[in-house]
């Protein structure tokens, strides 16, 4: 399938999570080590020539009201009903029965992020995906669309009329993520990610925050000659790192630099991609991560920006949720700021591009779909944007007439920030497939203590592309 570049984000999008932290770092960072497995089960019934249900291509709704069908859905999910999307998840399926459809029941079963992957391998195996499951934007969902399991969400809304109910930045994203013209998942959330910095210490310093990358570079040298570590990496979870090597690789091979080396246009072995693996290596190297980076963890590195012990910290935007917690934040309400990826090539990658991301998503089996499902389905487009305003003060990707009011200081501080957003990118990993991906994340923590060269980590990335083709 044809995959495309990320365009057209609106900065309304980007309050996702930054209203309330929802992130999932399994899910943000494509987690898992089971995804190979799902690939298999669902290139193997493709292969074998399995022939999909009616599905959405041939079921319109027979009535222009919801006529009420009858219809027990059964629902796969990550969270506990009363945990995170969980909340919303069940809050929707009671408020649709209540006020809409009496013959509408659920079944709700929970399994551990970790064990997803294989839990939707073993579904597709034996060709019993759940109605409506949780699962991972990127790859992971490429395959099963691939593999025609999945309903054209795309095609219900509009059969449905309420395309409108969804943000265009949410639909832009998650067709760039399955490289498909329509989406066949309903978002959960979009998370915008850049650089949070400790003001004190950069006043300390006498740093200003960095627009283009030669003053990025200066202000981690000037905090490392005044004696503060200018970086919390997060290695220890690796994806931390990742996104570091991601975002200099962005900015000066584009946007789609991932999606060219996943399509084979490009080669992970390519000058700009060693020369981004190249930047973190000399980054370590110059103690800018400080001692031990590979021991350190995302939390942990969130907590040595938020407590003074490092200047900087790259992570997305559920991060306000340790933010607007007084008791990990020391820096207080106004101590912590943030700051884009900074700009190698401006003709290349501009200001008005941020990373995102959408976390976990919603798909719906092609096998089960029926009149009432699409009817539930259109119901949830339409009314999930303002339960997640009301119930969690976050926007999921959906549009919404509640008022955003209550937002907290570094919530409006960072919609501020990224206001003039027109555009996106995806993490290192997005287009990945799940041995790609291993090697990636195996290997970053080598790369970081000089035990693999820049040459030889990207190579390897490049060797485990060349095997799963």
């Amino acid at each position: 399938m044809k995959r495309k570049v990320l365009a057209g984000i609106l900065a309304a999008a980007m309050m996702t999570t930054l209203l309330t932290g929802c992130g999932n770092k399994q899910a943000s960072d494509g987690g898992g080590q089971t995804g190979a497995e799902t690939e298999s089960a669902a290139k193997t019934e493709s292969a074998a020539g399995t022939e999909p249900a009616a599905g959405a291509d041939s079921v319109k709704p027979s009535t222009a009201e919801d006529p009420k069908l009858t219809k027990n859905m059964k629902i796969l999910s990550i969270w506990a009903e009363d945990n995170d999307n969980g909340v919303l998840i069940k809050a929707l399926c009671e408020k649709y029965q209540k006020e809409v459809n009496p013959n509408f029941t659920w079944d709700y079963e929970v399994v551990s992020s970790d064990n997803l992957r294989q839990k939707v391998s073993t579904l597709v195996a034996s060709n019993d995906l759940p109605d409506m499951f949780v699962y991972e934007s990127g790859k992971p969902i490429v395959d099963l669309i691939e593999a025609g399991k999945l309903v054209n969400v795309s095609k219900v809304l509009k059969d449905f009329n309420c395309e409108d109910a969804l943000n265009p930045s949410a639909v832009s994203l998650l067709k760039s993520l399955s490289g498909t013209d329509d989406i066949y998942d309903l978002p959960l959330g979009m998370n915008v990610e850049g650089f949070w910095y400790n003001k004190a210490l950069f006043e300390q310093a006498g740093c200003q925050v960095p627009n283009t990358w030669e003053e990025f570079e200066s202000v981690l040298a000037k905090l490392k000659g005044a004696g503060i570590q200018p970086i919390a990496c997060g290695a220890a979870d690796k994806w931390g790192a990742t996104r570091l090597l991601n975002s200099y690789l962005v900015r000066i091979a584009g946007a789609d630099a991932m999606a060219k080396a996943d399509e084979g246009i490009s080669k992970y072995t390519d000058e700009d991609y060693v020369k981004a693996a190249q930047k973190i290596q000399d980054w370590a190297k110059a103690g800018y991560f400080g001692e031990g980076v590979n021991t350190v963890d995302m939390n942990t590195a969130g907590s040595m920006l938020m407590t003074g012990q490092a200047a900087i910290f790259y992570n997305g935007s559920w991060f306000t949720s340790n933010l607007n917690d007084a008791s990990q934040n020391l820096a207080g309400e106004d101590g912590i700021g943030f700051f884009n990826v900074p700009v190698a090539d401006p003709y290349v990658s501009d200001e008005s591009s941020y990373s995102m991301n959408c976390g976990n998503i919603l798909s719906f089996s092609q096998k089960n779909y029926d009149e009432a499902t699409g009817w539930f389905m259109k119901y949830f487009a339409e009314n999930m944007g303002d339960l997640a305003m009301e119930l969690q003060g976050s926007v999921k990707g959906y549009n919404y007439t509640v008022s955003a009011e209550g937002a907290s200081g570094y919530t409006q501080m960072v919609l501020d920030t990224i206001n003039n957003a027109e555009s996106a990118f995806t993490w290192f990993e997005a287009t990945m497939g799940n041995e790609v991906q291993n090697v990636a994340k195996d290997g970053i923590q080598t790369l970081l203590t000089g035990e693999l060269s820049a040459e030889d980590y990207m190579k390897s990335i490049q060797e485990a592309w060349d095997m799963s083709q």
